[in-house]
């Protein structure tokens, strides 16, 4: 399988654990996002989302959306599991993950960041003030979800959940902003990268890592 990622991209970040997680072997084809290799045709052809991550099956089959590829992935290779087959917990899993995945990130990725700048004139301090606070906003209503005194969102081994947690952790850090408020969000971000397989898939780790400017 091929990956086609970007270190610093949360939703590759997602892919990239789950990957490690069930123990599968990918090739990372870096895509760099700030020179906006995105959109170019080669690219755009194999996802004409013009986003990452994709992920090429061996038979030359493309998976796009990350949510998607992980829902995937625990079908295909449902050990460890990562979504409850239970239908309760799966519910409250998914809850947890799409605050992530479609609360927050959707206001706080890169094309938007540009937008704010390239279309409205935002500054970098307004740019920052908008990413800190659709951040915490998501991550009150995530905490008060989280059960208390786990190791990770809903017990001792990471999920969805947790992957989706760890990477918009890492942005959090990212931009600043304080987490004094969220010691359960907090906790399970240090738990997930206490896992190698999480940990290899940190964007630091990647072939493509730079200094973010």
């Amino acid at each position: 399988m091929k990956l086609f990622s970007y270190w610093q991209s949360t939703t590759s970040y997602r892919v990239r654990a789950a990957l490690n997680l069930k123990g599968l072997s990918y090739e990372t084809v870096p895509v760099d996002l700030v020179a906006g290799a995105q959109r170019n045709p080669a690219y755009t052809t194999l996802n004409p989302s013009a986003g990452v991550p994709a992920l090429v099956l061996d038979d030359g089959t493309v998976l796009t959306q990350s949510m998607a590829v992980l829902d995937y992935l625990d079908a295909t290779w449902p050990e460890p599991r990562l979504i409850p087959t239970d239908p309760l917990e799966r519910a409250q899993v998914l809850a947890v993950a799409h605050s992530v995945a479609l609360d927050i990130h959707p206001v706080n990725n890169l094309r938007v960041v540009h937008a704010l700048g390239a279309d409205f004139g935002a500054t970098p301090a307004q740019k920052k003030t908008w990413m800190q606070g659709w951040m915490t906003k998501g991550f009150v209503a995530i905490e008060a979800q989280l059960i208390p005194d786990m190791p990770f969102a809903f017990g001792d081994a990471p999920n969805i959940a947790d992957l989706c947690i760890v990477s918009q952790m890492y942005n959090a850090e990212r931009w600043d902003v304080p987490l004094d408020a969220f010691p359960k969000l907090t906790r399970i971000a240090a738990n997930c990268l206490a896992v190698p397989a999480i940990l290899a898939a940190h964007p630091d780790n990647q072939p493509d890592a730079k200094e973010f400017k």
